[in-house]
């Protein structure tokens, strides 16, 4: 199964365009979506999910018009927004166990096997009578991913899943997105770099609704080769080099910043040519 967007497009009331004629073909697999805050990623999610109409274009999931036939995705998708609701007072046995209900899960004994399945594979099974009020951040990502396994999905959206976690929690939630994506798209909506780094094939970069690069992380690292330059200059020199060099990032090493300026050629000034990472290709892609 293939998710074909086409000329997708949607701008608010306000006037703000948040999808701006995105086209995209996406597989199954990880897929990463990165792009800042505010650069249209959880509008294009919301609209994927069904969630929000767009103004123009179209998206096919397989066979399924995914603008025109709402339930029809609907019963193949798993959806993990940022902000999840859940009754906090209830254990997450019960609130996975309504779930499948609502999902059309009617077979007692069918939905138990499921929803205990579920919780081992999310590594929750121990804590399936604890209050989801009592969970960890982690805990809660984890729980939201086995809600959104329910029915077998196709298409699994995922929207800024480990923001806030510990590195120990996110280690475990890219071990278990990596396992889910082997069998269905997975869709990893995000704007932290490491995570699309860590775990997908086959990435996008958004920004003001509009679509800056798509493809394989290895190939937009091999078009900045040689063309990534760095150098350690005082906090007071920041301005000076923003306006004499095309400045990609900064970052703090040691309490100095270390820039990140794209250059085709040796720009001299005391650079040194520097690896390229994705944060570069994410930095480039949005400084343009």
């Amino acid at each position: 199964m293939q998710l074909q967007i086409s000329n997708l497009c949607k701008t608010y009331p306000n006037g703000v365009k948040a999808l701006d004629n995105i086209t995209l073909n996406i597989s199954k697999g990880m897929f990463g979506l990165l792009g800042p805050n505010g650069a249209g990623k959880s509008t294009l999610m919301r609209t994927l999910a069904t969630l929000q109409e767009a103004d123009s274009g179209s998206v096919m999931l397989g066979d399924i018009d995914v603008l025109k036939n709402k339930q029809r995705v609907r019963e193949v998708l798993g959806y993990l927004p940022q902000e999840f609701g859940v009754y906090p007072r209830v254990n997450a046995y019960e609130m996975l166990d309504h779930i499948a209900v609502l999902k059309g899960i009617i077979n007692a004994k069918e939905r138990k096997d499921l929803v205990l399945a579920l919780l081992e594979r999310v590594n929750l099974l121990q804590h399936k009578k604890k209050s989801i009020s009592g969970f960890s951040g982690g805990m809660k990502q984890r729980f939201g991913i086995a809600q959104s396994l329910i029915g077998n999905p196709q298409l699994i959206i995922v929207d800024e899943p480990t923001a806030g976690l510990d590195p120990g929690e996110r280690n475990r939630f890219y071990n278990l997105l990596s396992e889910i994506g082997e069998n269905v798209i997975v869709i990893l909506s995000t704007h932290i770099v490491q995570d699309v780094k860590e775990l997908c094939p086959n990435m996008a970069i958004i920004d003001k609704g509009r679509l800056l690069f798509a493809g394989e992380p290895v190939k937009a690292l091999s078009d900045l080769e040689g063309k990534i330059w760095e150098k350690s200059i005082s906090k007071s020199e920041t301005e000076k080099y923003q306006k004499e060099f095309q400045l990609i990032s900064s970052k703090l090493v040691s309490g100095q910043p270390l820039i990140h300026i794209y250059s085709e050629t040796d720009p001299g000034n005391g650079f040194k040519k520097a690896e390229a990472d994705l944060e570069d290709v994410f930095f480039k892609a949005i400084s343009l």
